[in-house]
């Protein structure tokens, strides 16, 4: 069974899909390896290192796809709207792909996948649970993009984060403010308090209240109804309107107060809610910023213009798309941890499992036959449900 890491095409992406520590286990487990030449090397990890761990290294993008049962790459198309169709032509029927593919963004992108008859599996469909945890990429991404928000922010505003004592006089600890307290916002948090500011955060789930103290922050309380906030796989709901309004109104006065502002409020395949408003953003001090990591799906704020970095009313507002390969070297790290052990799960004896009582595989499965076969995907897109059957190719 070979492996194919072609190199990544999305524009300024630094990631690849495997790296060289992993190779050894792979090969233990009967895979071999064919990796594109130059496909680690923006992230740090030069062809002689993957050829050291028994990978082959080929010249050539489509000899990876043609050689290849199994393709993995970070940005597939639908995660990768810009390049990511350069790729379907290369895809044949039976042959399986692993990475991210945006599965809740365009119907049309997903059967554009399906029509190639390429069995797929989205990993940012991974199921929230112990099994599973392991193999979690979206929260291996979240956990850098979270980290690096807070970097970000720090060389952006035009003051110290942690409290000095120093001959001119005490300097006073900078306020940093989370909104979101998914697996990237408590990251940003624990990272801002490690570089010494004042944190506060805010979710709409009642269950991050403890969470987000666990990481040394204070939990924002709004008199709001939040007993429908979650659904049952631990992410946020979308609310209506109204909701919406009154949590506005609520979160004012905290932004107004915040020398930086970390959004990361996003609701699977739905538009990020606006939850910072042009008004608060004026009531903000100028030297001010807010980082919206909900930026690729609209932002959390309302002057937010996705992938630029803009100045409104004195605050910087940074809107990066894609921020978890502005560090490529670990990203790739431990995605590739994720999908190794995703592999060893999926195949058995070198054979793909599609065992619909086992909730990783289902979960996960995407595309197969020449279907969109995932009954999330297809509910969501109000598609009839269809049955899977037998294994690929």
């Amino acid at each position: 069974m070979v492996l194919g890491v072609p190199t990544e095409i999305f524009p300024g992406e630094g990631r690849v899909a495997l790296v060289p520590s992993v190779i050894p286990n792979l090969k233990k487990a009967g895979f071999e390896l064919m990796v594109q030449a130059g496909a680690g090397a923006a992230a740090g990890y030069p062809d002689a290192a993957f050829q050291e761990k028994g990978a082959t290294i080929v010249s050539e993008r489509a000899a990876v796809f043609q050689s290849a049962e199994v393709i993995l790459q970070v940005l597939c198309h639908g995660s990768n709207d810009r390049t990511g169709a350069q790729d379907l032509p290369l895809l044949r029927r039976g042959q399986v792909l692993v990475g991210f593919l945006r599965p809740l963004g365009s119907r049309q992108t997903m059967e554009e996948v399906a029509a190639t008859g390429v069995t797929s599996f989205a990993v940012e469909l991974m199921p929230r649970i112990t099994r599973a945890q392991s193999m979690d990429a979206l929260s291996s991404m979240a956990t850098i993009a979270g980290y690096k928000a807070v970097l970000v922010a720090a060389d952006t505003v035009p003051r110290l984060f942690p409290m000095l004592t120093t001959a001119a006089g005490t300097i006073p600890p900078a306020r940093a403010f989370v909104i979101g307290a998914g697996v990237a916002g408590l990251q940003a948090i624990a990272t801002a308090r490690r570089l010494g500011a004042v944190v506060s955060a805010y979710d709409v789930r009642p269950a991050a209240r403890e969470q987000v103290q666990s990481v040394g922050g204070r939990f924002v309380e709004l008199p709001l109804e939040t007993q429908d906030a979650e659904d049952q796989r631990g992410y946020a709901k979308a609310q209506d309107d109204a909701f919406y309004r009154r949590q506005r109104e609520l979160l004012g006065r905290v932004v107004a107060e915040s020398d930086v502002v970390i959004t990361a409020a996003v609701v699977p395949g739905r538009r990020s809610p606006v939850l910072v408003t042009r008004e608060m953003v004026e009531r903000m001090a100028p030297g001010s910023v807010i980082v919206d990591l909900a930026a690729e799906r609209g932002g959390n704020c309302e002057l937010t213009h996705p992938g630029e970095t803009i100045v409104e009313y004195g605050v910087t507002i940074v809107a990066h798309i894609n921020l978890a390969s502005t560090v490529p070297y670990h990203a790739s790290y431990m995605y590739a941890r994720n999908l190794t052990a995703f592999l060893l799960h999926l195949y058995r004896d070198g054979k793909l499992n599609l065992d619909a009582d086992d909730e990783i595989a289902r979960e996960t499965l995407l595309t197969h036959g020449g279907e969109l076969v995932n009954p999330r995907v297809r509910e969501f897109f109000s598609l009839p449900a269809v049955a899977v059957q037998g294994q690929p190719g």
